[in-house]
């Protein structure tokens, strides 16, 4: 691999101020080796040297939720009835050919890529995603999803997940793990949630969960009404005991819970929830536009943050936002939370690290850390805003290029 040198009129470490007229080098090893104001930063002999201009230097953005094998399945937007939706979705899948998925999965990857997104955090079932990160020398953890609402289900399930997941191992590099993913509270038993946490505790596997998402699921497992209820009732599942608890509860009660868990969209949270997941060490992967566009509501991002929790942003999948732009999703959150501009750009970089728990691997500029950033244009009218504020108002086409240790992966025609 080639060191290089990069520089611009803004760098963003993310984990101190800003710097102007700032410079990164990485080394041969795709590593950062220094980083700071222009004048401190070496020029070595034979290293690349490159100037973007008046451009933002940043740390690669983290996405901590996609779906990247369902690119492209994007139609008609989700509407508010989301257990119809969920079943429209299982048709779609179903009607895509299995080579599809890698496909799809590859188109995904390169529009985060362009969209200065250089760690992404997938859930999917078919495999696709983590091969197609091995292939392009990426970086992420690929979640496994496991499925089974019947308890029946649970041996079944778990021993299909363990053979799916010692399959796809072959995938796992330095850069991209494997983690698993039981669905969702509408989607799989509490025996096989309890059964898969434990195999994953043991294997010492990332899990990731979609959790407290809709009021259709609450219904559930609260009261034993709504869509889901009704759906569970039609199969002959029977409904999870005991009622009365939350999402959020029902999930601790099974030992879904830990400082390994990834809780995805989480909206339909009150203040015990928030305190549940605080303690047991959880993190949330916050998804605000997909949120709205399924109108599931506003998740009580500003009481996470308040009670510590470890927040990242994520986009979900192109079928419920229509584009991957995690700046959008900055943007959002930083309305519903009330941020600056600087703690909701932290989300999608160094929080979204601690989110995953890869803080010491990147989220920012720092020396030993892996030399990814993406380098931004300032839009038209954003110029001469700090540049914190410059990224936020920018988008995917603003992106000049992206650099994932230490490799170009991306890069537009635009001039800096």
């Amino acid at each position: 691999m080639t060191a290089r040198r990069l520089s611009a009129r803004w760098l963003l470490p993310a984990d101190r101020p800003a710097v102007e007229h700032g410079a990164l080098l990485i080394g041969p090893d795709g590593r950062i080796a220094a980083v700071g104001p222009e004048p401190d930063v070496p020029r070595p002999a034979g290293v690349a040297l490159e100037d973007f201009g008046d451009a933002v230097l940043l740390p690669g953005l983290i996405n901590t939720h996609t779906h990247l094998e369902l690119t492209g399945l994007e139609g008609e937007p989700p509407g508010h009835d989301f257990a119809d939706w969920i079943r429209r979705l299982r048709e779609a899948k179903a009607a895509r050919a299995p080579e599809a998925y890698l496909d799809a999965a590859r188109r995904g990857l390169a529009d985060c890529l362009a969209a200065g997104v250089t760690t992404v955090a997938d859930t999917g079932d078919s495999g696709a995603v983590i091969q197609a990160l091995a292939e392009a020398g990426g970086s992420g953890i690929a979640y496994q999803e496991v499925f089974g609402p019947h308890p029946d289900q649970r041996e079944a399930s778990l021993a299909a997940l363990r053979q799916r997941v010692e399959h796809l191992r072959r995938f796992v590099t330095e850069r991209v793990r494997i983690g698993v993913s039981p669905h969702a509270p509408y989607s799989v038993s509490g025996p096989l949630y309890a059964a898969t946490s434990e195999w994953a505790r043991r294997e010492a596997l990332p899990v990731a969960v979609h959790l407290a998402e809709s009021p259709a699921e609450s219904a559930l497992l609260e009261r034993g009404t709504g869509p889901f209820s009704e759906a569970w009732r039609g199969r002959g599942i029977p409904l999870p005991l005991p009622p009365g608890r939350t999402p959020v509860a029902w999930l601790e009660e099974h030992g879904v819970l830990s400082d390994r868990t990834l809780c995805i969209h989480v909206v339909q949270a009150g203040p015990g929830d928030v305190a549940r997941l605080a303690r047991t060490g959880a993190s949330v992967a916050h998804c605000p536009l997909s949120n709205r566009a399924h109108g599931h509501g506003a998740a009580p991002l500003g009481a996470f943050l308040a009670a510590g929790i470890r927040v990242g942003l994520g986009t979900d999948s192109t079928v419920s936002v229509g584009r991957l732009d995690l700046l959008a999703e900055a943007r959002a959150a930083r309305v519903l939370g009330g941020l600056d501009a600087a703690r909701a750009l932290a989300l999608c970089t160094l929080e979204g690290a601690r989110a995953l728990g890869l803080e010491a691997e990147i989220g920012s500029l720092a020396p030993g850390k892996w030399g990814d950033c993406a380098v931004i244009r300032p839009p038209h009218g954003a110029a001469g805003a700090p540049p914190e504020e410059q990224v936020l108002a920018s988008g995917p086409r603003d992106v000049l290029a992206t650099f994932l240790g230490g490799r170009n992966v991306h890069r537009t025609s635009r001039v800096p």
